[in-house]
């Protein structure tokens, strides 16, 4: 009798345990040979927490998620749904993790992600992506990944100290780095044994390249931040102009320039104002205050850089003729920023600034005081400036920078940035300068 009661008991517990498998997504459309787990996969099938999809030669499997994103399978690829818990109630409880054994795919975030990017976590077998409200694509095997950005943007970090495959959400700090839409044209890259990913120019190692999409597979908007579900054809049995081509590749940013960067030490005299031309704006909340995008998705504007909560942009023909020689010392003029410490965002003030330029070598250094309560941040970077006025941060700067100048002199600048140098914090902003 004992023995039979157990036996019921194991069996409840097996019942139990299949009824738990939480829905993840259907499937929207397939071709060629595509599987979940042991069966071919088929219109409509559900696709649940713990399964395995995988493509052949010739499979394609796309699946509309519970929260209305997307994920894409292309041939011969292998990926799988740890898991796909979204909370609408309570975000900070959503917790979504893909892996992706080998081949490409791609995910378009849905709202469930959006709300709580800081719970989701997309694996390779070297490499950990987190995303900032994001269409991104990714190409693996067991040796490298690479990863190309749509919309939105990535964080991404090679296995190792302070990243394991067990975690959950975003590996954030020194060895994490950040690719957005904005820089088109390049990819992040890690090699199995090195943990910090290398930001590459070469089209030739796009995903993209290792299997090329269907032409019907959902296209964005060009140049948006993060594109919403609304702006992309999530039914694939379905063709629209959005359909039709890829977005455009945006310029390709300068090589960097190892030349030892500048300091000023006596300050130049005001130089007189034109009409501002360079804008930021928050596209994605920050703390307690709402997304405002500004000007910067203006159609008169230059595509704009992004970070993880801001965005910088300048006036398409800005009047900016670039010195070919002499130096610069810019007053900072505004700002703002978050102070990011684990999920826990405060919003912060730069205090003080200074960004000093040498044209003649195209070169520039910058430092800032972040302060969020009590707390504060020296913010320090280096970079290159590019003939048409684009600011980048170069290889030895600890803070990733990306901006503009402007005016007729060059006596408007911006960026944004971000730093993790100060352990445990990171500290994200954007800044306005003029001399």
């Amino acid at each position: 009798m004992l023995h039979k009661y157990a036996l019921v008991a194991l069996l409840l517990c097996a019942t139990s345990g299949t009824a738990m498998a939480a829905e993840a997504g259907r499937v929207v459309f397939v071709a060629g040979k595509a599987d979940i787990g042991r069966h071919a996969a088929s219109q409509d099938a559900v696709v649940e927490e713990g399964d395995e999809l995988s493509t052949g030669a010739d499979g394609y499997i796309y699946v509309k998620t519970v929260d209305n994103g997307f994920l894409i399978l292309r041939p011969n690829s292998t990926a799988r749904i740890v898991a796909y818990a979204i909370d609408k109630q309570d975000p900070s409880k959503t917790q979504v993790k893909l892996e992706l054994t080998q081949g490409v795919a791609r995910t378009i975030s849905g709202q469930g992600v959006k709300q709580a990017r800081q719970n989701f976590r997309f694996n390779t077998p070297v490499a950990a992506i987190g995303v900032r409200g994001t269409d991104f694509t990714v190409y693996t095997d067991q040796q490298t990944t690479r990863v190309t950005v749509l919309s939105g943007g990535v964080v991404m970090s090679g296995f190792g100290t302070g990243c394991s495959a067990a975690g959950t959400g975003p590996c954030e700090g020194r060895d994490a780095r950040e690719l957005f839409a904005g820089q088109s044209g390049l990819l992040l890259q890690v090699e199995r044994g090195g943990q910090v990913p290398q930001l590459i120019q070469n089209p030739a190692l796009s995903p993209d390249q290792a299997q090329k999409p269907r032409s019907d597979e959902p296209a964005v908007t060009p140049g948006a931040p993060s594109a919403p579900i609304a702006q992309v054809n999530l039914d694939p049995r379905r063709s629209d102009s959005l359909n039709n081509a890829r977005p455009a590749p945006a310029p390709v940013p300068p090589p960097v320039d190892t030349r030892p960067p500048v300091v000023i030490v006596e300050p130049e005299p005001p130089v007189e104002q034109s009409e501002p031309e360079i804008f930021w704006g928050r596209w994605q909340a920050v703390a307690s205050k709402p997304a405002k995008p500004g000007r910067i998705e203006d159609p008169e504007m230059d595509i704009p850089f992004y970070n993880s909560q801001y965005a910088i942009a300048r006036i398409k023909n800005s009047s900016l003729v670039m010195p070919k020689e002499g130096t610069a010392a810019f007053r900072l003029e505004g700002g703002e920023a978050v102070m990011t410490t684990g999920s826990y965002e405060r919003v912060a003030s730069v205090e003080s600034g200074q960004l000093n330029m040498d044209f003649s070598k195209r070169t520039f250094v910058t430092s800032l005081v972040v302060a969020a309560g009590s707390q504060r941040a020296n913010v320090v970077g280096s970079g290159v400036v590019s003939d048409n006025g684009m600011l980048y941060e170069d290889s030895r700067s600890d803070t990733m920078i990306r901006g503009f100048l402007g005016g007729p002199k060059a006596e408007q600048a911006g960026y944004i940035f971000k730093n993790s140098a100060n352990p445990g914090v990171t500290v994200s902003g954007a800044t306005l300068w003029g001399r």
